[in-house]
């Protein structure tokens, strides 16, 4: 109806085959210009709307599960979601204290990666995108304990006006690093600063 089409008298629908064509018809260069539009479009609009009042804008890299049915092409079983599926990532951007989160990226991953799979490249588009469109801006990257990979730290540590955190949350590990039960902890995420000035980061060390 939406597309002018009766569901009884209208014309044909297209074929399984020409659908599998149309979607084999695109390349990773389209699909790399589409992610690029989204994350244009969605940096353009709220530069639009802050209108240079920016001060801190927040990134976040979360995969999801998303199951499969049938020998779909790249579905991987998952031992963490127990689960044949896709991995997808997704990046969001929220601005100063807004609890508003924008979906800015999108990157479909077989179901058999593990976190960290690509996101370098994800951040290293993202965080130029931003730097151009909030000049001035700090920029913070969150990520949760799957993309505690030593490249992607070693990454977010060279780049500079960059503030970074890796949670890890889980409550055997949160155990042993209790207060008084170890003599190794969590730095906590609001005190410490790495030797070039950057904002603070999750680190473990010694305690004396």
């Amino acid at each position: 109806m939406l597309l002018d089409r009766d569901p009884i008298t209208g014309r044909e629908l297209a074929s399984q085959p020409t659908l599998s064509r149309f979607e084999n018809s695109i390349r990773p260069r389209e699909l790399y210009r589409l992610g690029e539009a989204l994350a244009d479009s969605v940096m353009e609009r709220h530069a639009q709307r802050l209108r240079g009042r920016a001060r801190l804008v927040t990134l976040d890299l979360d995969p999801t599960d998303d199951p499969t049915h049938g020998a779909q092409q790249l579905s991987f079983f998952n031992g963490y979601y127990d689960s044949w599926c896709y991995l997808p990532v997704m990046g969001f951007v929220s601005f100063n204290n807004e609890a508003e989160q924008y979906l800015c990226a999108a990157v479909l991953r077989p179901g058999n990666v593990t976190a960290a799979v690509g996101a370098k490249g994800i951040l290293r588009r993202l965080i130029n995108r931003i730097s151009y469109s909030f000049p001035g801006a700090r920029i913070r990257v969150r990520l949760d304990g799957g993309f505690a990979h030593p490249d992607l730290r070693d990454f977010l540590d060279a780049e500079s006006n960059l503030a970074h955190g890796i949670r890890i949350q889980n409550s055997g590990l949160e155990n042993y690093f209790a207060p008084g039960g170890s003599n190794v902890g969590f730095t906590p995420f609001t005190e410490k600063c790495d030797n070039r000035g950057h904002d603070p980061q999750l680190r473990l060390e010694d305690r004396p």
